[in-house]
């Protein structure tokens, strides 16, 4: 009994290991395979693609027409195109997917093999490696600089201390103390800079739900009135293993950030501060596909993060906020990617969302 894999070349079943979308059809456009990604994204079973034309997926018929036909008559061996993938309704209504579709000729009969690459996959990947490339620069950055203020301070702060028992006027001793107080406060921010880098990471089942209720009742306790804290929860999610306590921390430092920002709206009984929870399934998240990942989804409806420091919020020292240590989200970020996991953000007036991803499996 055939199951419709006939002349299909050996192996063919390792494409559903992939993230990205594959398809393989004949000579006239008929799909003959189409992994596990496509079925996934197009909300379609294989069984229902397969013997359908592969042109009737896209908006624009005769462009994709035109490149399989020029690689079957090997006008060219690979051919590259941006296109509008069609979806099934009731998938995110049925809007089209755009997508870039690399099309090649198979060495095994008159087959192509047609890859789809979701433009906002690819977008999101080449972001994600510029965060880590930063990340890790940042991390060297204030390493290297905070273990070079640490030696010198500690001497400043000394002579501090041995010049103030030589002197016999009050009045010059409030000088000392200024260097000393100085000399404590950079110590404090220097130890503040290290501090996720020396932590230890303790590992145990983590329900994510469990983490955003406890950062919900801390920042209703900060902020009783005028704000109202909405859980959009998908209760499905399974527990997974991380730190407890990290995780805490790092919605924690978002959510608080957020309620600062809704200052104004809270005098005016109308701020909001929504956590939502997802999954998501095959995602590649820092060059790696994941079967199943957790989204987290952190969103505010204040003024927005200002458009000077959006792309830099990141970073450590920045900070949106007068007498801000911006060190808040620079620390969210790194116990996120201690978990192997990606952080985003998307701002503009009235709308300020921060999405986790994290993996499952």
């Amino acid at each position: 009994m055939s199951d419709g894999r006939d002349g299909l070349p050996p192996g063919i079943d390792a494409f559903d290991y992939l993230g990205t979308m594959v398809l393989v059809v004949d000579e006239v456009g008929r799909c003959r395979f189409a992994n596990a990604a496509f079925e996934e994204v197009v909300g379609a079973s294989r069984r229902s693609v397969q013997g359908v034309s592969l042109y009737d997926w896209f908006v624009d018929r005769p462009t994709m027409r035109d490149v399989v036909a020029g690689v079957m008559q090997k006008a060219y061996a690979t051919s590259r195109v941006h296109a509008e993938l069609k979806r099934h309704p009731h998938v995110t209504a049925g809007d089209p997917l755009p997508v870039q579709v690399i099309v090649t000729h198979l060495n095994h009969g008159d087959l192509i093999l047609v890859e789809l690459v979701e433009v906002e996959q690819q977008t999101r990947q080449e972001r994600e490696e510029r965060v880590l490339d930063q990340a890790q620069a940042n991390k060297e950055l204030i390493r290297n600089l905070a273990h070079e203020i640490k030696n010198p301070l500690g001497g400043i702060r000394g002579a501090a201390q041995l010049l103030e028992m030589d002197l016999e006027s009050p009045s010059l001793t409030e000088y000392t103390q200024v260097i000393i107080h100085e000399a404590d406060r950079l110590q404090l921010l220097v130890d503040r800079l290290l501090a996720p880098h020396r932590r230890p990471h303790v590992v145990s089942d983590v329900n994510i739900h469990e983490v955003c209720e406890r950062v919900r009742s801390l920042i209703l306790a900060e902020f009783p009135k005028g704000i109202r804290v909405q859980r959009d929860y998908d209760t499905s999610l399974p527990d997974f293993r991380g730190d407890r306590e990290q995780l805490i921390q790092t919605v924690l430092n978002i959510a608080h950030n957020a309620a600062q920002a809704l200052v104004d709206r809270m005098a005016s009984g109308d701020a909001l501060l929504i956590f939502r929870t997802r999954v998501a399934r095959r995602v590649t998240i820092n060059r790696q596909l994941h079967r199943l990942a957790l989204v987290l989804h952190i969103e505010d409806n204040g003024p927005g993060i200002p458009e000077s420091i959006r792309d830099r919020i990141f970073y450590p020292l920045v900070s949106g906020r007068d007498g801000g240590s911006g060190l808040g989200l620079t620390l969210a970020q790194t116990f996120v990617q201690q978990h192997q996991g990606t952080i985003e953000c998307e701002s503009e007036p009235g709308r300020t969302v921060f999405r986790i991803l994290l993996p499952l499996l």
